[in-house]
């Protein structure tokens, strides 16, 4: 089976996960972008997200491992969850912005 629908979920101030949903559809690849304004929101939104055929889901780097666990386990494992991490490299540089 080839990927032809993905969706990623990212953490922001403000966001409204039934507002501010951008998808990019090429014809052969969907893809889904999602914000949400609290982590706890992606649990749902990862139901949801998997319930209109999203194969994979990929969360930003701003959800932790506890997320992770809830998001898997909203959606019972359904389909792969990735997360989207930082190595030593770019410790200043998210200081300077989250810091």
């Amino acid at each position: 089976m080839a990927l032809e629908h993905w969706a990623f979920i990212y953490v922001a101030d403000g966001c409204d996960p039934d507002r501010d949903i951008s998808i990019v559809d090429t014809g052969k690849s969907r893809t889904v972008l999602v914000g949400v304004g609290a982590h706890e929101q992606a649990p749902a939104v990862a139901r949801r997200l998997v319930a209109d055929g999203a194969q994979l889901l990929e969360l930003c780097g701003g959800f932790g491992a506890a997320d992770t666990a809830a998001v898997l386990a909203a959606i019972d494992s359904a389909v792969p969850v990735g997360t989207v991490s930082y190595g030593p490299e770019a410790i200043s540089g998210l200081h300077a912005l989250f810091g």
